[in-house]
């Protein structure tokens, strides 16, 4: 039987006071969401293990069945797989945002969400400086770009700078671990401090400010790591695979685990994405794949922007423009799919940060009876049938693989 299994990145959250309680999954109206967890099996599933990073790569990983304690080796090595960078087995390779300082502490991960095309620019006219003295820079999406130093060392201390707003950024730059990694963390300090020189009086800075937007006036490194070796996701679990995202951390997770990664046009990773262009790509996947893996960077963006209402709105849009229309096409084209929904952890507005805690899943097989819950949220999935997953338990519980 072919599997989908859609994730609302950052999705889960806390409950909240101006919500009289509720969570925003509680809060949304999310049919869809409902639907499948009415007529599925439900429960929670430990996505971060103790003494992981709470970052999206730790817990994508482990919803696709990896280990992240073996298959993790820095967010940054598998975007530049997402890009295509070719690395050798002594590269440095570390995610590198462009943030937005304001009185010396970091006041926004992404720069107000920067374009493309300014990001290009900037990113572009730094290449040349930081080129000179052994930095790498590749150009992502927005914000999100890498940075590869041949011979650096990774034993490095870095500070993700989304869980780290109004902090003081001097006191959160790269820290070496290892007395041989000082000369590296040396170095990307430099180029921090650099960066900053740099950009401040930048013309696409200049322009930004003129618009009220927040200029992207430093470069920020960070989860330092080097080349993965991971199995196949079809070695492990006997079925070809997808992956529909706009992230290039999700889309390098498929290209190292040998999954086609199908690119969606007007696929954004924020508020505007194209969900219905994802749901049918999703659709038309599953033509010649077993297993699709829709992922949806909204809900995670907003909770770090600590945006309540447009988190509860990311929410409704995944649940109506992306899940509902996947069911509307099994259904019209009779295809017997296996169909989850989850969060891949917790993102709460109340503190624009990831944490560690369970998230709430939803599995509808045709093939299974439900187990009596009526709604998807973090509080209904408590009573599901499934009760705490963790590992590979909720992969396989997909593909209806039994051990």
């Amino acid at each position: 039987m072919k599997a989908v299994v859609v994730l609302g990145d950052g999705m889960a959250d806390y409950p909240i006071p101006e919500l009289c309680g509720k969570t925003p999954l509680m809060a949304a109206s999310t049919p869809a969401m409902d639907w499948i967890a009415k007529n599925g099996r439900n429960g929670l599933f430990r996505t971060i293990g103790p003494g992981l990073s709470t970052g999206s790569a730790v817990a994508n990983l482990s919803v696709l069945g990896y280990d992240p304690a073996v298959d993790y080796s820095g967010r940054g090595v598998l975007e530049a797989a997402s890009l295509g960078i070719s690395l050798t087995e002594d590269d440095l390779v570390l995610r590198v945002n462009l943030i937005h300082i304001a009185d010396g502490k970091l006041e926004s991960h992404s720069a107000g969400h920067i374009s493309n095309e300014e990001a290009g620019v900037l990113i572009q006219d730094l290449s040349a400086r930081f080129k000179a003295i052994g930095i790498r820079l590749f150009q992502g999406l927005s914000y999100r770009h890498i940075a590869v130093i041949k011979g650096g060392d990774y034993r490095l201390e870095c500070m993700e700078p989304h869980d780290h707003i109004g902090e003081t950024a001097l006191e959160r730059m790269v820290r070496a671990l290892h007395p041989e990694a000082t000369s590296t963390a040396d170095l990307l300090n430099r180029m921090i401090l650099e960066s900053q020189g740099m950009l401040e009086n930048h013309p696409v800075n200049q322009k930004r400010l003129a618009s009220g937007k927040p200029p992207a006036n430093s470069l920020w490194p960070w989860s330092p790591g080097r080349k993965p070796l991971m199995r196949s996701f079809k070695s492990k679990y006997g079925v070809s695979g997808a992956v529909i995202s706009a992230v290039d951390l999700i889309k390098g997770i498929a290209v190292n685990s040998g999954m086609d990664a199908i690119p969606v046009k007007g696929a954004t990773g924020l508020f505007d994405t194209n969900y219905e262009g994802k749901a049918d790509a999703c659709l038309e996947a599953l033509k010649t794949h077993d297993f699709v893996y829709v992922h949806v960077e909204a809900p995670d963006e907003a909770g770090h922007d600590r945006n309540l209402h447009l988190k509860i709105r990311c929410i409704e849009d995944l649940d109506r423009r992306c899940i509902g229309r996947i069911l509307e096409g099994l259904k019209r084209g009779k295809i017997d799919a296996v169909v989850a929904v989850l969060p891949d952890h917790p993102t709460p507005v109340s503190t624009g940060s990831h944490v560690a805690d369970p998230v709430p899943v939803a599995v509808w097989d045709p093939r299974l009876s439900p187990d009596g819950v009526e709604r998807f949220d973090e509080e209904s999935a408590k009573s599901g049938g499934l009760g705490l997953m963790e590992g590979p338990a909720f992969i396989k519980t997909v593909l209806g693989i039994n051990e």
